[in-house]
């Protein structure tokens, strides 16, 4: 299995369009309202693109096998390093691998001393995340929407 790690400018916009429309995605993403047309994939992309450029680091897209998979990485969020993964449900067993490699860039090439993810309150299944070594740490609010904050402090 070839796993590429792309910016999202280099995906086509319907191939964003229809993992951002999933259903099973879209549960689990409260911000996304409305339909995501491609106005919404330009601003989306753009919005990626500009935390490279402000920020140094930012999400990539995921591409499995010449095949666009999903999207994320580190992206700034209030200051921290927030961690993001978007499969299409296709690829959800990539997850794993793939934040194993984020992490190793987060805690040696970037040297951070922690990670986060935003989880909304609808995603209960959250063991894993701790056997990872994650702990809750806080609600955040963005826009209207609640979320818990897990944290992962660097081993090092």
């Amino acid at each position: 299995m070839n796993i590429e790690f792309r910016k999202l400018s280099e995906i086509s916009k319907p191939a964003i369009m229809a993992l951002m429309n999933h259903p099973l995605v879209r549960r689990q993403m409260p911000l996304l309202k409305d339909h995501f047309d491609e106005n919404a994939c330009e601003t989306f992309v753009a919005s990626k693109m500009k935390l490279w450029n402000d920020h140094g680091y930012g999400p990539w897209a995921f591409v499995v096998n010449n095949e666009f998979a999903g999207w994320g990485g580190l992206q700034p969020e209030d200051g921290e390093a927030d961690l993001a993964l978007v499969f299409h449900p296709s690829y959800w067993g990539l997850g794993k691998k793939l934040y194993q490699k984020i992490i190793g860039r987060a805690f040696t090439e970037m040297g951070l001393e922690s990670v986060t993810v935003l989880f909304p309150p609808s995603r209960t299944r959250v063991k894993g995340l701790l056997r990872l070594g994650f702990t809750e740490e806080s609600e955040v609010y963005i826009g209207q929407h609640r979320f818990i904050r897990y944290r992962l402090k660097s081993p090092v």
